[in-house]
């Protein structure tokens, strides 16, 4: 076997992602000849045949199968150090997006952060949003967002995270708000003829998931959990709250909870999180540094369990 170039595993691969040698030279901005000329060149190195071409469409040999996908993650890799390469050559970054998610406190966010950004000054501007359900996942995955303070599913391979800690979510309702009596095992069916209040998702693309909904009650949306919390208290609908914004009010009984059998309540496991597969600059890099530094104490709140 023969050393191969880069740029023919390119050329490789543009054939196999465009179904031909014509989509792959337009794609490459190359002429058709050069193209070809290329992967031939390839398998001549490795001296296997990767492309069938036979038929109608040029096909992958099983042996072209094998080395596309191990070819894939090299030209990922070299996109990687690419995007680090022009990272490096400017230096600190310019600006920072965050976004805090729905599921963090708010003030503990804001202290996190504030503790970085205005305690050490980098010379960074810090772009923060609030986005709730999937909109910190959509901006991450965007590249619209280089972290998030949110929960996620921790099998995407695409993501690395810091665990800041589990907040409960409790089924509440005002006093007077239930038609019937309280207990420990109210069900779907008692609570569907009754308003149920829920965020907005700020996802735009992603595909919607309904968390702890009941099918078939009435709804009214709103945008936090500040304007839900407040919907609630005045008997207008019933929902799901943080445990940590409406401790107080339990206490006081101003809000009841109706966790039970059927309304366990959920435990959301709250963490700092940023993508993998991206290259992270000296400020972010710093900024990771600091969360990983501050994670053991995060958040004042009693009612959240730490990490």
């Amino acid at each position: 076997m023969n050393p191969f170039t880069l740029q023919e595993v390119q050329c490789f691969d543009a054939v196999v992602r465009e179904g031909g040698f014509q989509g792959a030279a337009l794609v490459l901005n190359r002429s058709h000849a050069a193209v070809f000329a290329a992967v031939a060149k390839l398998e001549d190195n490795l001296q296997v045949a990767l492309l069938d071409r036979s038929g109608y469409r040029v096909t992958l040999t099983d042996a072209g199968r094998s080395f596309h996908r191990k070819a894939q993650s090299l030209l990922s890799e070299m996109e990687t150090l690419k995007l680090h390469a022009r990272q490096l050559a400017m230096g600190e970054e310019t600006h920072l997006r965050v976004v805090i998610g729905d599921t963090c406190p708010l003030n503990d966010g804001l202290e996190l952060l504030s503790a970085f950004f205005f305690a050490s000054r980098p010379n960074t501007r810090l772009d923060l949003h609030f986005e709730t359900i999937s909109g910190p996942w959509e901006r991450l995955f965007e590249d619209d967002a280089d972290l998030i303070l949110h929960w996620v599913e921790k099998t995407d391979a695409r993501l690395e995270w810091i665990d800041l800690g589990k907040v409960s979510f409790v089924p509440v309702v005002a006093p007077d708000f239930l038609p019937f009596a309280l207990s420990g095992s109210v069900t779907p069916e008692q609570m569907r003829g009754l308003t149920q209040c829920i965020i907005r998702d700020t996802g735009r693309t992603t595909q919607k998931a309904n968390y702890y909904v009941v099918e078939g009650a009435p709804q009214c949306t709103v945008g936090d959990h500040l304007m839900k919390k407040e919907i609630i208290l005045r008997g207008m609908a019933w929902g799901h709250l943080p445990r940590f914004m409406i401790e107080g009010e339990l206490r006081s009984g101003h809000l009841l909870s109706v966790a039970g059998e059927h309304f366990p309540g959920v435990d959301i496991e709250l963490v700092a999180a940023r993508r993998r597969d991206r290259p992270h600059g000296p400020v972010a890099a710093r900024l990771w540094q600091h969360i990983q530094a501050c994670a053991p104490d995060f958040g004042g709140d009693p009612w959240r369990t730490p990490v």
